[in-house]
């Protein structure tokens, strides 16, 4: 089993930037992919970005490709998501999850990833 707890989520006003972290433990999450996801009321979870459980490859959906960046500390057992220029539509709850397969595939998919941490709010202002 692997336990997530993501923290960093705040409000922010357009432009402003808040940097999200996603600390693991249990079971060894430094051998796994890492992603985030985001829901806003209404909608389906979506993808947002992965990391490669090497930390050397990194994949982001095209609606923050440039404004927000996924890096990972593996001695620390924790990963970030920094994020810069934000929009009011980044507004959600925003998850971290793990995929325990170390496959080189790009998941965008919530049910390919196996553990989910409870989410934390970003809310962006207009």
């Amino acid at each position: 089993q692997v336990q997530l707890v993501e923290s960093g989520g705040g409000l922010v006003q357009a432009g402003g930037s808040l940097r999200l972290s996603c600390a693991a433990s249990g079971r060894t999450s430094s051998n796994y992919n890492m992603g985030w996801f985001r829901q806003a009321p209404g909608k389906v979870r979506e993808f947002v970005a992965r990391i490669s459980w090497t930390g050397l490859s990194t994949y982001y959906a095209d609606s923050v490709k440039g404004r927000f960046t996924i890096s990972r500390d593996n001695t620390k057992n924790t990963m970030y998501l920094q994020m810069n220029s934000l929009k009011p539509e980044d507004t959600a709850v925003y998850y971290c999850a793990a995929d325990q397969s170390r496959t080189v595939v790009r998941r965008t998919a919530a049910y390919e990833y196996d553990y989910w941490g409870q989410g934390t709010q970003v809310t962006v202002s207009s």
